[in-house]
C-alpha cells in the first residue's frame, strides 16, 4: 500500500529500500534473524520503512497536533505486543474537520479512516 502510493509519483520505494539495504545492511533491524536482504519482504517491514526514512532524512517530529502531518506523510504506530503499523496522511477530512484521514491496510484491505491518534505514534516522515 505504502509502496503503490509512491509508485504513483514516480518512487519506486520497493527498489530504493532494497538498495539502501543491500548497501547498509548493518544499519537496519535484524528483527528476522535474517542474513541479507530479501527484495520481496523487506520493504513491507514497517522498522525496515522507518529505518529507510530516517537514513533519507525525511523524519519529523512526533506531535499530538494533527496540524502537523501533511497529505503525503508517512506514519508509524506501535500497536502494542511489539506489532507496528504503517500508513500515509490523505488530503481528506475527519468529520469534525479536525485531522486528515490516513490510509492504511491492517488486514482488511486498504481503507481510509480517522485514525492518527488511535495508537501510539512512533515514527512520521515526509520523503521529498
Amino acid at each position: 500500500m505504502i509502496i503503490r502510493a509512491y509508485r504513483k509519483q514516480d518512487v519506486d520505494l520497493q527498489q530504493l529500500v532494497h538498495e539502501d539495504m543491500k548497501n547498509n545492511f548493518d544499519k537496519y533491524p535484524n528483527n528476522w534473524g535474517l542474513k541479507r536482504t530479501d527484495k520481496n519482504i523487506d520493504h513491507r517491514r514497517v522498522p525496515n520503512l522507518m529505518t529507510f526514512f530516517k537514513r533519507a532524512g525525511a523524519e519529523k517530529s512526533i506531535t499530538q497536533n494533527a496540524a502537523d502531518y501533511n497529505p503525503g506523510d508517512v506514519v508509524a504506530w506501535n500497536l502494542g505486543n511489539g506489532l507496528t503499523h504503517i500508513g500515509i496522511v490523505v488530503d481528506k477530512k475527519s468529520n469534525d474537520r479536525k485531522r486528515n484521514l490516513i490510509v492504511h491496510n491492517i488486514g482488511n484491505g486498504q481503507v481510509i479512516e480517522d485514525c492518527l491518534f488511535d495508537y501510539k505514534i512512533i515514527g512520521h516522515y515526509r520523503y521529498e
